[in-house]
């Protein structure tokens, strides 16, 4: 008994410092606390601020246009500001064989031209006897009979057609002849020859801004080669490709964020619409996606955008739903738990795992329908380590 006393302190005392040494350690965690506030859920996607009517102004004719003097930002006047100026385009150099070629057509053509002479010689010789026979026989009308002058008018007649049949084929070859010279003309003999020649003058269309000069340099330019786009600054309009799935819950009407857009705050705007037809677009990372158009007005006054310009980067963000009550927490705080939603609850220390129901949810933040109440912490980021009933503390500097 004696030593049962002396020894049973002892044994106590052990085992309870083993217990104490070899007791759970509470798992440090992060916590955050249930917030009712407001909630915002958006749509965001890089797109980019375009002027809304964009007029391509584009070369009438082919010809040489000279080199342009209007730059991107000149206004520009419809009917009055002049666009562009062509005139004819000089032919190309001949090579030798081409040359040979061209020569050798004049030469035909030189020759066509005297033969053409010599019929119309013989022609007005036919024609000068024909009317000298018929001058004969109508002063000897009464020895001959009427069968015969008949026939002499009828020569006669034949005769001046011949001529003039011949003149216009005289005509015809000299003209060719006058062709097939053109066809030897060399570049520098056409341009001086048209320097003060009629140019077609390219007037504006619209009123408004120079956007971009496409063509500015002179150059040789075909019909519809364009020269350069015109808008109004003022009239502006945000372009952004939605994928498919996210443009569904996108619709006319509903308002829009504009950020990184390069100026202070952001810019309000509203959705006009929502194209119905997808275009098919691949990502950086080779992925086909379907994307979608979706056009926003700007309903910000324009002194607070005029120095947004066409084709300028800016980040939109469509507010697809919205309210200033929502339970909510860090998406960070939630997990599967079977076929539920679920979140580790504190209690006294204690790690407690709640089901919740949720709703709608941004990048950040998801809506709690039931399970919390405003006010209760919970664990953000849980791991492993924690199960219900786990103890638990706040990392240094909760």
């Amino acid at each position: 008994m004696r030593r049962i006393l002396t020894w049973a302190p002892l044994v106590v005392l052990l085992l309870a410092a083993l217990a104490w040494l070899f007791r759970p350690k509470p798992v440090a965690v992060d916590l955050d606390e249930v917030v009712q506030a407001a909630l915002q859920v958006t749509i965001s996607d890089e797109g980019e601020a375009r002027v809304r009517d964009v007029f391509v102004v584009s070369a009438p004719v082919a010809g040489l246009m000279r080199r342009l003097e209007l730059k991107a930002g000149d206004r520009v006047t419809p009917n009055q500001t002049v666009i562009a100026r062509l005139e004819p385009s000089v032919p190309m150099f001949l090579d030798e064989r081409a040359i040979a070629e061209a020569r050798a057509g004049v030469d035909a053509a030189n020759a066509a031209t005297k033969f053409a002479q010599a019929q119309l010689g013989r022609a007005e010789a036919e024609r000068d006897f024909a009317q000298s026979e018929l001058r004969r026989l109508q002063a000897s009308r009464q020895s001959i009979s009427q069968n015969d002058l008949d026939a002499a008018e009828r020569r006669a007649k034949t005769a001046i057609a011949a001529v003039a049949e011949a003149q216009a084929s005289l005509r015809m070859r000299q003209s060719e002849y006058v062709q097939a010279q053109a066809r030897l003309l060399n570049p520098t003999k056409v341009s001086k020859a048209a320097k003060d020649c009629d140019c077609v003058i390219v007037y504006s269309p619209v009123s408004g801004s120079v956007l971009r000069v496409l063509q500015e340099s002179e150059a040789v330019v075909t019909a519809g080669t364009p020269i350069l786009e015109i808008g109004d600054p003022a009239n502006m309009e945000v372009q952004v490709d939605l994928l498919s799935e996210e443009a569904v819950r996108v619709r006319a009407g509903q308002r829009v964020l504009i950020e990184g857009w390069g100026g202070w705050g952001s810019l309000a705007g509203v959705v006009r619409r929502v194209e119905p037809f997808a275009f098919t677009k691949v990502s950086a990372l080779g992925i086909e996606e379907q994307r979608v158009n979706v056009l926003i007005d700007l309903t910000e006054p324009r002194e607070r955008w005029r120095r947004l310009g066409h084709g300028y980067r800016v980040q939109p963000s469509i507010v697809v739903w919205e309210t200033d009550r929502a339970i909510q927490v860090p998406q960070s705080a939630l997990f599967r738990d079977g076929e539920r939603w679920a979140v580790f609850a504190v209690e006294n220390s204690i790690a407690q795992l709640r089901g919740v129901v949720v709703g709608q949810h941004n990048d950040t933040q998801v809506q709690v329908v039931s399970g919390l109440s405003p006010g209760e912490r919970i664990v953000v980021h849980p791991n492993d380590r924690i199960e219900d009933g786990t103890r638990i503390v706040a990392r240094s500097g909760e």
